[in-house]
């Protein structure tokens, strides 16, 4: 399993994406899930991917080969196609067939085959954006009003974003939410691990994006986890007493 979150902000556009691969308990790897795609001040695209590890490698592949457009007869890559609606098309499309041409025989032996992908970035002088790509080759973008999407083991770091999270968020601060999101996730499932692999985008021309591994000796990452478990504990104490809990029973 894995766990990756994209959240686009007034500042800019974050991604993050766990590297732990599951196949048993005796069986843990790691493998890169966000996967960059840099054109320079005229393109950044990056792919956040969960699921089966064999259907998401495929489809990048495929990708980086590209696909022979049905009305044009060119073929498109992620660096060539003029949007990033076109590339949340591409993937889906590319996607969904890699979907079905392996099911038959996973399904055979019992091996979940769904996949789902999180798409952030531009494409020449439009705004950033963010979507996500289901398996079926349809995808939903994200808007302002909830200014995050996840994919993977999603539900124990979802919390902290729907308290913590908003479209005005600087952009350290949502860097700081994610990262306290995956130490939640952490905690409660094994098949979620260090080290994580972030891009950060500011909104704006000319902006260049920055990248970063989280390492399993990472010290700030050491300390936020220390700081958020103290923080918990403190507000939980803090907290009047339930009043329907009579005194002398703790």
């Amino acid at each position: 399993m894995t766990y990756c979150v994209g959240m686009l902000i007034e500042a800019g556009l974050v991604m993050m994406a766990d590297t732990r691969t599951n196949a048993g308990v005796d069986n843990i790897s790691t493998y890169r899930k966000l996967h960059i795609f840099d054109g320079g001040e005229d393109r950044f695209i990056a792919i956040a991917t969960a699921g089966n590890l064999s259907v998401t490698q495929a489809t990048l592949s495929k990708l980086e080969e590209g696909v022979t457009n049905a009305e044009s007869g060119e073929v498109e890559t992620l660096w060539t196609v003029p949007s990033l609606f076109r590339a949340v098309q591409l993937v889906g499309s590319i996607l969904h067939d890699t979907r079905e041409q392996v099911s038959h025989g996973l399904e055979a032996e019992g091996i979940s085959f769904g996949a789902t992908m999180l798409l952030g970035g531009r494409i020449g002088n439009e705004s950033l954006k963010l979507y996500m790509v289901y398996d079926a080759g349809n995808a939903i973008q994200c808007h302002p009003d909830t200014p995050y999407l996840q994919i993977g083991e999603f539900k124990y770091g979802k919390p902290i974003l729907d308290r913590a999270l908003d479209f005005g968020t600087p952009l350290n601060e949502a860097v700081k939410i994610g990262l306290v999101s995956f130490d939640s996730t952490m905690r409660s499932n094994l098949a979620v691990g260090l080290p994580i692999d972030l891009v950060m985008l500011r909104s704006g021309a000319g902006q260049q994006p920055s990248y970063f591994r989280v390492e399993r000796d990472d010290a700030y990452f050491a300390e936020l986890s220390s700081c958020w478990g103290d923080k918990l504990r403190e507000a939980q104490a803090s907290i009047p007493r339930p009043p329907f809990v009579p005194n002398g029973q703790g």
